[in-house]
């Protein structure tokens, strides 16, 4: 089977359920959580299906830049509505156009020069695990920038119909550092795999990788201690994870695109 029909239903979908909820909020109105739900399990089972014909190889995985931009929304969309079971971030379903782009990108953009990943487990358990701490970590920086905007908005007494569904501000604070939480722990479990089943990290195609990753870990340490210490919040937890952030998508995103589409190794 081919990829092409279920690339284009999960992109339909996702564009359905971002226009829905982006109507409802013009509107000032909240959306249907179920439909949402319902909207989004349905983009996923297709985007899920788009993938596994992508990714799947008579040599190995073929993760290359694109697939593994499909692949981190498809976990950071998953995760998402996971996290929706238990508490408030259906605002964090904005992401669904992060879905819909990333789907159609791996399907309709030409990919770079890529080797084949090697299916041992401890691999693919490195690879799992770092989809999850980039998955989780950009839920974070997501809910870093929403809470910017609430924080304006409110301070300015000009709130508009997204930021009167959201929750109160401490929640969506505490909310943060929960995913921030979550995705360094992610994030220190990917970089011990990648220690235990790499053969050597600081190699010539994985050095910048290794090093800017272990960069984006110290400063999400930096700041979780900081939180935990001296009480960080605000605009300097929000300037401290977006530098982590960054740092991190350089780590992945940077190193693949300079490798798959300038050097061709």
């Amino acid at each position: 089977m081919h990829p092409l029909l279920p690339s284009l239903a999960a992109a339909c979908l996702y564009a359905g359920a971002a226009t829905y909820q982006g109507l409802r909020l013009t509107q000032r109105s909240t959306p249907d959580k179920r439909l949402l739900a319902l909207l989004g399990v349905l983009a996923l089972c297709f985007h899920g299906g788009s993938l596994f014909l992508q990714l799947h190889d008579v040599h190995g995985l073929t993760l290359d830049f694109f697939n593994a931009a499909s692949l981190i929304a498809y976990a950071v969309i998953a995760l998402t509505l996971l996290a929706c079971l238990r508490i408030p971030v259906e605002n964090l379903l904005l992401l669904f156009p992060l879905g819909g782009l990333t789907v159609l990108a791996a399907e309709f953009l030409p990919s770079g020069t890529i080797r084949p990943i090697d299916e041992h487990p401890g691999i693919l358990a490195h690879i799992l695990l770092s989809i999850l701490a980039y998955g989780m970590l950009t839920i974070a920086v997501f809910q870093s920038i929403l809470l910017l905007l609430q924080d304006y908005q409110l301070k300015h007494k000009h709130p508009s119909g997204l930021i009167k569904n959201f929750p109160p501000l401490q929640t969506m604070e505490s909310l943060l550092f929960g995913f921030l939480w979550a995705g360094w722990l992610l994030l220190s479990l990917s970089l011990l795999s990648g220690a235990l089943f790499l053969d050597d990290l600081l190699a010539q195609h994985l050095a910048h990788k290794t090093i800017l990753s272990s960069f984006a870990w110290v400063v999400f340490a930096v700041l979780l201690w900081g939180r935990h210490r001296l009480g960080w919040r605000g605009h300097k937890a929000i300037r401290w994870t977006l530098a982590g952030f960054c740092l991190l998508m350089l780590a992945y995103f940077g190193s693949k695109l300079v490798r798959e589409f300038i050097l061709h190794i």
